[in-house]
């Protein structure tokens, strides 16, 4: 497959209004307070951004003081970058799997936040992640969580009986490509931009990280911050969605 057939750079402008403008998004609300728990971006830091998109982790952590690099396929999200950012923060067009501009054991912390799923080179992203920190360096891998969030095999349900809702699972073990929508609630059929994302369990990604050479140290799940509008069915709705998580967090070490 071409590298071109999943990058977001023709959706930059939706995306970048998406975490830029909008309140209460996923990034804003439930991801950066947990990377930046996680991640404690130092003076003295250096923080590899892979797939960086538009920038909006590398600035909060260049923010707190970090020295920062931010890489992506997509020249228009990097061109985005550019424009937001200070001069600090490097941004460079790159592939995930090709960070053929990063020296050998060069960064304290990498992270790779909801990309890691629409890259078809699993293995390659990881080396290159492995080659590119220091001995010792950490590997932050945020991705929709693979166990509950399966494109087009899984969904939310009513059970009218119970009066309960649950989340069904269609399908899990099995390696699964499929054709998603880049940016929902696009009213234009010709608006419509589509992208493939790439389900793998999670013994997956853990078999890709110590085949490069990782020890996974940390796993956490992250819930939905949002609340559903008053009805009969909001109090079982923000039940059951802070008992299925949305997100999973993989810190991996380089040893």
């Amino acid at each position: 497959m071409d590298k071109k057939d999943t990058s977001w750079g023709n959706v930059a402008g939706w995306y970048d209004e998406l975490l830029e403008n909008k309140d209460g998004t996923y990034q804003k609300d439930v991801i950066l307070p947990n990377l930046t728990r996680l991640i404690n971006p130092q003076k003295t830091d250096s923080i590899l951004d892979i797939a960086c998109g538009q920038g909006y982790f590398s600035r909060a952590f260049a923010e707190l003081g970090a020295r920062v690099t931010g890489a992506d396929i997509a020249k228009e999200l990097i061109g985005i970058a550019r424009i937001h950012s200070p001069k600090t923060i490097s941004f460079e067009v790159a592939p995930a799997d090709a960070l053929t501009f990063v020296k050998d054991a060069t960064f304290d912390k990498a992270l790779i936040v909801l990309a890691l799923q629409n890259i078809e080179n699993l293995q390659g992203t990881i080396k290159e992640a492995y080659r590119a920190l220091k001995l010792g360096g950490s590997f932050y891998i945020v991705l929709n969580h693979p166990a509950f969030r399966i494109p087009k095999n899984s969904s939310w349900n009513w059970d009218e009986k119970g009066n309960a809702q649950y989340r069904r699972i269609d399908a899990y073990m099995s390696d699964m490509r499929n054709k998603i929508e880049m940016n929902p609630g696009a009213i234009k059929e010709g608006e419509k931009k589509f992208t493939v994302s790439f389900h793998r369990p999670l013994q997956v990604y853990f078999k890709a990280l110590t085949k490069a050479g990782f020890l996974v140290a940390r796993l956490e799940e992250w819930v939905s911050h949002k609340e559903s509008n008053p009805g009969p069915r909001a109090a079982e709705e923000n039940r059951i969605r802070k008992e299925i998580p949305m997100f999973l967090l993989i810190e991996a070490k380089k040893i």
